[in-house]
């Protein structure tokens, strides 16, 4: 029932802001996510680039006054949990951990060992999309750093659109960078970034499902290589 009001009250409003939108920045869209929802909007990151980029926006536009969270699988490397550490240090804003019902013994006691090996789709559910329709359900708006150049399935996303799977709406402030965008911005703001970035690890996500990749290669060949998975299921 909540949904439902939050997308008879904003539907309308993005649909005739549409056409103007895509004329705004990045910082504008933010802006307007904040000044709309105000605590009931929050940052999704898992940290890489992008995600980093957008989360130094936030802070030159609200200091430590933005929600940030991130879905802890318990199968992230050593390397982002040590810049998760860092954002806390250098943005003065505490991340919300949200974590799956079942910790990795538990879904390893009823679903067998290396799941994400047998059955990468359902590992992604139970460790990632769940844990996310249960954060998102707290909230009236998200913002997300996914970009149209990552895949297929993004390539059609909007600045502002109304979420169809999670019931809210979504803000993708720089759906239309490009990697040059978002390394540019990085380079002139000084922002803290995952080393493993300058190890071939372009898109990075869990330990077990994530591999470097030659230069040249897609960012997004290096997750769940050798299967023609591309998503985890958050951004589908």
């Amino acid at each position: 029932m909540r949904h439902t009001a939050l997308k008879d009250e904003f539907g309308e409003q993005i649909a005739k802001l549409q056409p103007a939108i895509e004329n705004w920045s990045p910082q504008q869209v933010l802006t307007w996510a904040f000044d709309s929802f105000g605590g009931d909007v929050a940052i999704s990151s898992a940290f890489g680039a992008s995600g980093m980029a957008l989360i130094d926006m936030a802070a030159r536009l609200r200091g430590a006054d933005f929600r940030l969270f991130t879905i802890d699988t318990a199968f992230l490397f050593p390397e982002t949990y040590h810049l998760m550490q860092r954002i806390e240090q250098k943005y003065g804003i505490a991340i919300e951990r949200v974590y799956a019902a079942q910790s990795p013994p538990e879904q390893e006691r009823e679903y067998g060992g290396a799941l994400w090996s047998r059955d990468p789709d359902l590992c992604c559910k139970l460790r990632k999309v769940e844990p996310l329709r249960r954060k998102l359900s707290e909230l009236a708006a998200w913002i997300t750093s996914i970009r149209r150049d990552q895949t297929e399935n993004r390539s059609s996303a909007r600045k502002i659109e109304w979420d169809l799977k999670f019931g809210l709406v979504k803000v993708n402030p720089i759906a239309c960078w490009s990697d040059l965008d978002v390394n540019g911005y990085i380079k002139d703001h000084d922002v803290p970034v995952n080393p493993l970035l300058d190890q071939g690890y372009l898109s990075i996500g869990c330990m077990p499902c994530t591999f470097p990749v030659e230069d040249g290669a897609d960012a997004r060949s290096g997750r769940w290589s050798g299967t023609d998975k591309t998503e985890c299921g958050l951004h589908l």
